[in-house]
């Protein structure tokens, strides 16, 4: 993201300049990752599609917020922290296109009681197998 556009979300306090911390972006990492193999490992039912959906959608949100504090800021919502994610150098990144609709999904699951289809989470699932994981191991490589 171009340092304009930066100084544009700092000024409009989508995001907070803070000091780059890279144990709490380990510890974040660790969590995602953790947290994807566990949500995996579930049967994906109707009934467990909504819990799988917004398991993994927090797993890859983590990762844009993990992407702004290696950069020094603190954003303040979900769609900037997917954002970020959306300039990611990925094989597959055309798919990053999805991002918007996932927080739709969850926003709706979370705060207006929709469940979320099996088709939906095996979407999430599938983009976490090809995205979610190549954006983890980028994220990982830039910490260490």
């Amino acid at each position: 993201m171009k340092q304009e556009a930066i100084d544009s979300l700092v000024k409009a306090h989508i995001l907070r300049i803070k000091q780059p911390d890279t144990e709490k972006a380990k510890s974040a990492l660790k969590s995602a990752e953790t947290n994807a193999h566990v949500v995996k490992s579930i049967t994906l039912t109707d009934d467990s599609a909504t819990v799988i959906f917004r398991e993994l959608y927090e797993s890859v949100r983590q990762l844009g917020d993990v992407t702004w504090w290696l950069l020094g800021y603190e954003p303040s919502n979900h769609e900037i922290s997917l954002e970020i994610l959306k300039e990611a150098e990925i094989k597959d990144k055309v798919k990053l296109n999805y991002l918007d609709r996932f927080r739709k999904i969850r926003h709706d699951a979370n705060y207006r009681g929709f469940r979320v289809s099996a088709s939906q989470a095996k979407e999430i699932l599938e983009f976490w197998d090809t995205c979610g994981k190549e954006m983890l191991e980028l994220l990982k490589q830039k910490i260490t």
